[in-house]
């Protein structure tokens, strides 16, 4: 494209005769060819500018001078991997104490109760992200025991999708909630619920999740109902 090789022109000319270290586009989100250009000269894809309603948000792009060349497989690797979809990834954990209630935490943050988790941090797994929110927030170590089910959440209120990797934690003595430290600017208190405060406190994603359990293994993939707004 005539495009791209331009601005791979300019590009280069900035780094190697202006001195600068990086150079930046900002490419209308309704413009693909635009895009694409851009993509081929070299810049990844950083975000997204945002716009009042009725206008373009802008796809930012950069370069820096220490960038791998575009056309390099590390370059090139880089650059498809910057342009993908990202999606959140939570991983939450089902603790049972020894009459088979589970236990759930009141947030500081929203009205419904959940399990006990968290959002995975970039390069994580979602186990390792579930024992390090729980330590975080409740200041427990916990043993995963496997995977109870990984739940697809549909687009919620202002929330985006994401994957919920549930966990099983396993059965412990009821007492344990007194040994908890809690992250006061996230966790409210913590409960141990039977089915009825479950359908009574929960989100419906975790409400229908935990009634499917109790009735039977779970299969390996679900998706979760559409949460009301």
């Amino acid at each position: 494209m005539v495009a791209s090789r331009a601005l791979r022109i300019g590009v280069e000319y900035a780094f190697t005769q202006l001195g600068w270290t990086r150079v930046e586009a900002r490419v209308p989100a309704d413009d693909p060819l635009g895009l694409r250009a851009a993509s081929i000269a070299g810049l990844r894809r950083e975000g997204i500018a945002r716009a009042p309603r009725g206008e373009v948000e802008q796809v930012l792009l950069a370069r820096v001078v220490d960038d791998p060349p575009a056309f390099s497989r590390d370059g090139f690797v880089a650059i498809l991997n910057a342009g993908l979809p990202r999606k959140r990834v939570i991983g939450q954990g089902v603790l049972r104490d020894r009459d088979g209630r589970v236990l759930l935490c009141e947030l500081t943050y929203k009205g419904e109760w959940d399990l006990p988790g968290g959002v995975v941090e970039v390069g994580e797994s979602p186990a390792t992200g579930l024992v390090r929110e729980l330590e975080e927030e409740l200041g427990i170590t916990v043993t995963i025991d496997g995977l109870v089910t990984m739940n697809w959440l549909p687009p919620w209120s202002r929330w985006d999708d994401a994957c919920l990797f549930v966990f099983d934690l396993g059965v412990v003595d009821a007492d344990l909630v007194d040994q908890m430290v809690l992250q006061r600017s996230e966790i409210a208190a913590v409960h141990w619920c039977d089915l009825e405060t479950v359908r009574e406190k929960a989100t419906l994603a975790t409400t229908e999740l935990l009634e499917s359990l109790a009735d039977a293994p779970l299969p390996a993939y679900r998706e979760a109902p559409q949460q009301p707004d």
